[in-house]
């Protein structure tokens, strides 16, 4: 299980290294995850997902986690979990001096599609890849906008 360097595209600070534990151990509906973020470094962006449910556990280090307005120091033996849809949005950040090493993990659906509001961007997960667009160019569209007109 070769540990990943990624960096999120819309968010500098982002420098997290993610290993995949979920394929060694065959399964294949679910995403299990060993994170490490460096000292002063960030996970991904501020976000929250439309389909997914996610879920962290803090093994190592220290950490701020900012949940829906507020923020919390975290720490090992600390627990998250993040409803989809209409969970709050989230980030994980560490400000401090050691690695910060948890576990991510949660549905692997094939299809979702990621909010970060304090960017007006959303980007789509899914069989044809990973598309990113902002908010103010999307056409709001209702059932009714499908009907027929005779």
């Amino acid at each position: 299980m070769p540990e990943v360097h990624i960096r999120h595209p819309f968010n500098p600070k982002s420098d997290i290294y993610l290993k995949s534990l979920a394929p060694a151990a065959g399964l294949s509906r679910v995403s299990l995850t060993l994170g490490r973020i460096p000292p002063g470094q960030e996970s991904f962006v501020y976000h929250s997902h439309e389909r997914d449910e996610e879920f962290l556990y803090i093994l190592s280090g220290r950490g701020r986690a900012e949940i829906g307005e507020e923020a919390f120091e975290v720490g090992p033996g600390d627990f998250m979990g993040f409803p989809a849809p209409g969970g709050p949005p989230h980030h994980l950040t560490n400000p401090f001096e050691e690695d910060l090493v948890y576990l991510m993990g949660g549905e692997r659906s094939g299809f979702d599609v990621g909010h970060f509001p304090r960017l007006g961007k959303r980007i789509l997960f899914g069989p044809g890849g990973i598309q990113a667009y902002d908010d103010k160019d999307a056409q709001q569209l209702s059932f009714a906008d499908f009907l027929a007109k005779e």
